[in-house]
């Protein structure tokens, strides 16, 4: 027999104010076995702890803390992604509403502009940032030249761009001369430049236009926008490796050719 928490929210108010539906719906969420508390599927009548507890519906975790939130940012060139810059440049915190205070998952070099998640939610920051999770990032790269067969072959399969540091192949196109499409699933440092260095095309300027299944064409430099909640989902998904993005409409906005 299960034993159903006494304390604490009852768990279809907690999935009804994050999104999945009215109570009735996740009432059947729940009795359909779809979602799992602290690792063990839950019954109809759970009471969970959302400061502690751990929730998943289909196997990925889902962030029930009241006052969560997840900005879409277009981060432009000269800003900086960490929360203070010492030198006093601007830092991507400065975009955003300044409560609740959030943070930038992952990182872009300061040179680098484009799209960006910024958030207070720890458990979607850690699903997108973890390298293992493999979620892509498409980049649009104005870079030095224009790339041979060769040179696009090489950043394919792999290229060193350190003494025993070889990239894992990404998917690279022409998208003009001297005009890049790339995708990456890893987050070394600096490593579109980096990659680019090495096969003697260094980048002129860089645009990350997608991560994981979001793209936002339309979101001018420096403006943000709140993710729904599907969209939440939907970058949990691509970091639980269970969803394949659809192929991205790159084509940049104004103020935002590569």
């Amino acid at each position: 027999m299960s034993v159903v928490a006494s304390e604490g929210e009852r768990l279809q108010k907690v999935l009804a104010r994050v999104g999945f539906g009215s109570r009735r719906s996740c009432d059947e969420i729940i009795a359909a076995g779809r979602v799992r508390v602290n690792g063990t599927t839950a019954v109809l009548g759970r009471r969970v702890d959302v400061a502690r507890d751990v929730v998943e519906v289909d196997g990925r975790p889902v962030g029930v803390l009241p006052g969560l939130v997840a900005y879409l940012v277009n981060k432009p060139a000269g800003v900086v992604t960490s929360a203070s810059d010492p030198d006093g440049r601007p830092v991507i915190v400065d975009l955003v509403p300044a409560s609740p205070r959030v943070f930038s998952v992952g990182r872009l070099d300061v040179a680098t502009e484009g799209l960006i998640v910024v958030t207070n939610d720890g458990q979607l920051a850690q699903l997108l940032a973890h390298p293992s999770h493999g979620v892509d990032k498409e980049y649009l790269a104005e870079v030095v030249g224009d790339p041979g067969p060769a040179a696009l072959r090489a950043l394919r399969d792999g290229v060193e761009i350190e003494p025993g540091v070889v990239t894992a192949p990404a998917k690279v196109s022409r998208r003009g001369p001297g005009v890049l499409r790339i995708v990456i699933h890893e987050g070394r440092y600096r490593q579109v430049r980096r990659m680019c260095d090495a096969v003697g095309h260094p980048v002129r300027r860089l645009v990350r236009t997608r991560i994981g299944p979001i793209s936002d064409p339309h979101l001018r430099p420096g403006a943000w926008r709140l993710l729904d909640i599907d969209e939440v989902r939907s970058l949990t998904a691509s970091a639980s490796g269970s969803a394949v993005p659809a192929e991205a409409d790159v084509s940049p906005g104004p103020g935002r050719s590569a």
